[in-house]
């Protein structure tokens, strides 16, 4: 019995893998079909069980209005079905945040994300689902190709959203390109 593939890490100025997923209140969300003026942010979180993630969109729901104003469109999106999905968005609070849920485990190996097993229920008294996508966080820019990835294999030191948008300043203001794009010999 063969092992399945390890998740691959994505190639700035590549393509990204196509993406589509419902979302709770702003129909369905298809990253081709996104039309971000100069990006668009993916945060891919571990889902309601998560307290960490809580925190870190919560950030990411204060922040919103910040990359509205960059031309950054934003979306969270996890493994969860539509309820735990909804529960997560009743937390926090951010109607202006899409929510997008059922991301199959497979499209997340696609994005290079890492999938992790239950261990029962969390800190917060939340069942962990038996399998789930641990963090990532793309910028992707409107022609489908990646801009910035960052992937964990655990909830802990993701990257943070106010840093980001600084970073976003930059780049915008710079015309920087994407960096880390070479796959020659080495």
């Amino acid at each position: 019995m063969s092992n399945p593939p390890l998740p691959s890490p994505l190639i700035p100025r590549q393509p990204v893998p196509s993406l589509q997923v419902p979302t709770l209140e702003h129909g369905s969300f298809c990253l081709a079909d996104d039309a971000a003026e100069n990006f668009t942010l993916v945060v891919f979180y571990r889902g309601l069980h998560c307290p960490i993630c809580l925190k870190y969109l919560l950030e990411l729901g204060r922040l919103q209005a910040e990359f509205d104003k960059r031309g950054v469109k934003v979306i969270a999106i996890s493994s969860d079905g539509r309820e735990r999905a909804q529960a997560m968005a009743d937390k926090l609070k951010a109607p202006a945040l899409r929510m997008g849920y059922d991301l199959s485990l497979a499209k997340a190996r696609e994005w290079g994300l890492f999938v992790s097993t239950s261990r029962g229920t969390t800190s917060i008294g939340i069942e962990e689902p038996a399998h789930f996508s641990e963090p990532g966080v793309f910028i992707v820019r409107p022609d489908g190709t990646l801009y910035y990835g960052a992937v964990q294999t655990m909830p802990f030191a993701r990257p943070h959203f106010d840093e980001l948008l600084a970073a976003l300043d930059f780049a915008l203001q710079k015309n920087y390109p994407a960096r880390g794009e070479y796959i020659g010999a080495v």
